[in-house]
């Protein structure tokens, strides 16, 4: 198993979601896949979670947009599949690098209507990623080697809601993902799908928010040191926090889910780092979390 695997297992979870919401919403809907180089095999995937949807596309037209380069095999591999859907579905097969993308969504009228985007490879270019969210509403999965950032470029776009991990295998390359959409919901089937993938792929995670850079297996239930270090990082910089506040900060600045959030803060409170305000009851939305100052370094 390898980090390609484990994309192509996200790639096939996401759009589990996104295509019946996507159909459910508009008459139109694009699907982009832009590869720079190598073997495109989540294209292929994509295409046969299409086809699992079949019954849902009439009345419905859903184009499918492939750029990819240096796989003479894709062609006859993407044909194949194409054969298996209906006639709602377009297959456009584009030659050519992700660079490429903006043409090819003008070309096909994606603008103003659902577009789920995988970009996988290569610089985040401001073109390409402004066209990615001109979709209404626009979800990008964006692939690039571990490095800079890939927040501010995504924010930048028009992005209000990224989250972004490193991908480390137990050999070769890792891989820095990115996602990016304007959907609350969006975003926690993302985080969902992350720690649901095959814990055996021989690939952790790293939170690029976490100064340590810990490796995280992949389970349902994550190691919460990285969270509570952030959590008391966070309200060290910001104050006090309402619990619904600190959740989302766990969804949208971290690897973790929101609700990761809530057995993180209950360990910090267990180990007095952090107190409560009102401190009986659960632990609900409205409760403020406040930082022990003598404790924040001891999470």
């Amino acid at each position: 198993m390898s980090t390609e695997a484990v994309l192509r297992e996200l790639l096939v979870r996401q759009l589990d979601h996104w295509l019946p919401a996507a159909l459910h919403r508009a008459r139109r809907a694009t699907l982009a896949l832009a590869y720079a180089g190598g073997e495109a095999g989540g294209a292929e995937a994509a295409l046969r979670v299409v086809a699992e949807f079949a019954d849902r596309l009439r009345g419905r037209r859903l184009t499918v947009l492939v750029l990819a380069d240096g796989d003479a095999e894709l062609p006859a591999r993407l044909g194949a599949v194409e054969a298996t859907l209906p006639a709602d579905v377009a297959v456009h097969l584009v030659p050519g690098r992700p660079d490429r993308l903006p043409v090819a969504l003008k070309a096909a009228g994606a603008a103003g209507a659902p577009l789920l985007a995988v970009v996988d490879g290569g610089a985040p270019d401001p073109a390409l990623l402004t066209a990615v969210a001109s979709g209404r509403p626009a979800e990008l999965l964006l692939v690039t080697a571990p490095g800079r950032s890939l927040r501010p470029a995504l924010t930048a776009a028009g992005f209000p809601l990224v989250t972004e991990v490193e991908l480390v295998p137990e050999d070769g390359p890792g891989r820095l993902l990115g996602y990016a959409t304007g959907s609350d919901r969006g975003l926690e089937t993302m985080k969902d799908a992350l720690w649901a993938v095959d814990e055996y792929a021989g690939v952790r995670y790293r939170d690029p928010a976490d100064p340590a850079g810990r490796l995280l297996d992949i389970t349902l239930d994550p190691e919460p040191g990285p969270l509570r270090r952030e959590l008391l990082a966070e309200l060290a910089r910001s104050g006090p926090r309402t619990v619904t506040e600190l959740r989302r900060f766990a969804a949208t600045a971290t690897v973790y889910r929101a609700a990761d959030a809530n057995r993180a803060l209950t360990s910090l409170l267990t180990a007095g780092a952090v107190t409560r305000d009102p401190e009986p009851g659960r632990l609900g939305g409205d409760v403020v979390i406040s930082a022990v100052e003598t404790a924040r370094s001891s999470a």
